[in-house]
């Protein structure tokens, strides 16, 4: 049987005037059953963020709390069709890229960018996660360096990846030094979580400047730290669709990750790493948007 369509206008008629766009984030990622990384956390990221998520996923994962148990990709061929399928009809404000786990894919999606150059990317180099785990081939970290981070308004590695892309550990010494190879791609880069004597920080630098952004936070002793950088990642890409400079939509995504941190570690979730508060604005019943 086939499926009937029907035109939008014998739907609507003249009754109602369309003319409002949502900044829209589109994300390529992974999925997997917490709910609390991955393309699930990036959608509720970008939606408590104010803008319209749409995803096509790239894997599937199977985890719990304590480890990931495995990981099954999805056809590269698939992976952009969902996206090509998103961008050719709908378009995006801003690209997130999340799990890519295959050089193949990287060079895929690598492609699809190439086809969409004024659509600002921000890309998650998910190779590492919570427990220390590697969840990338050792043959994507080069092609994510050779296709995919040239192509990147941001890229958003936390201290672990940042050493798999270095290949020695990034110190508060070497910092100057090591966040200026970070951009020798030609984008931008903030580093997460960089601990110095107990402290927690940020790194930020903006491509062809001089220096790098100090981010200092208060630590906050949680477990219920799993998919942080995903969503400070699809948080930044919603601000970026909203319109903000990066610098801004830094700014406003780190004062976001920060409350759903701290609302979070209030909650029980698992024997392991639990996920961040996403909606803290909600349930506080404070905050702006």
């Amino acid at each position: 049987m086939g499926i009937e369509k029907i035109a939008v206008s014998d739907i609507m008629g003249d009754a109602v005037k369309r003319n409002k766009v949502y900044p829209k984030v589109l994300v390529i990622a992974g999925s997997e059953p917490l709910g609390s990384a991955g393309i699930q956390a990036d959608i509720k990221a970008i939606t408590c963020c104010g803008a319209y998520a749409a995803g096509s996923v790239t894997c599937i994962v199977n985890e719990d709390t304590t480890a990931v148990k495995d990981i099954y990709p999805l056809p590269p061929d698939l992976v952009i069709g969902q996206a090509e399928s998103f961008l050719s009809d709908v378009g995006a404000c801003a690209i997130k890229i999340g799990m890519l786990f295959t050089e193949e894919l990287i060079s895929k999606v690598a492609g699809l960018l190439e086809k969409y150059p004024g659509i600002p990317a921000i890309v998650d180099p998910v190779m590492v996660n919570a427990t220390g785990q590697r969840l990338v081939e050792i043959s994507a970290i080069e092609a994510y360096k050779n296709e995919l981070f040239p192509l990147a308004r941001l890229i958003t590695p936390n201290a672990r990846e940042a050493a798999l892309l270095l290949g020695h550990e990034m110190t508060m010494e070497s910092a100057g030094k090591d966040m200026e190879e970070l951009c020798r791609w030609g984008s931008s880069v903030i580093v997460k979580s960089i601990r110095p004597d107990g402290r927690q920080i940020d790194l930020f630098k903006q491509a062809g400047t001089d220096g790098c952004e100090v981010i200092e936070k208060e630590m906050i002793r949680t477990p219920n730290v799993n998919g942080t950088g995903c969503t400070l990642s699809s948080s930044i890409a919603a601000y970026t669709a909203r319109g903000y400079s990066l610098h801004d939509a830094v700014h406003e995504a780190e004062k976001y990750i920060d409350g759903a941190i701290r609302a979070g570690s209030e909650y029980l979730f698992g024997k392991g790493f639990g996920p961040v508060c996403h909606n803290w604005r909600i349930t506080d019943g404070g905050g702006t948007v």
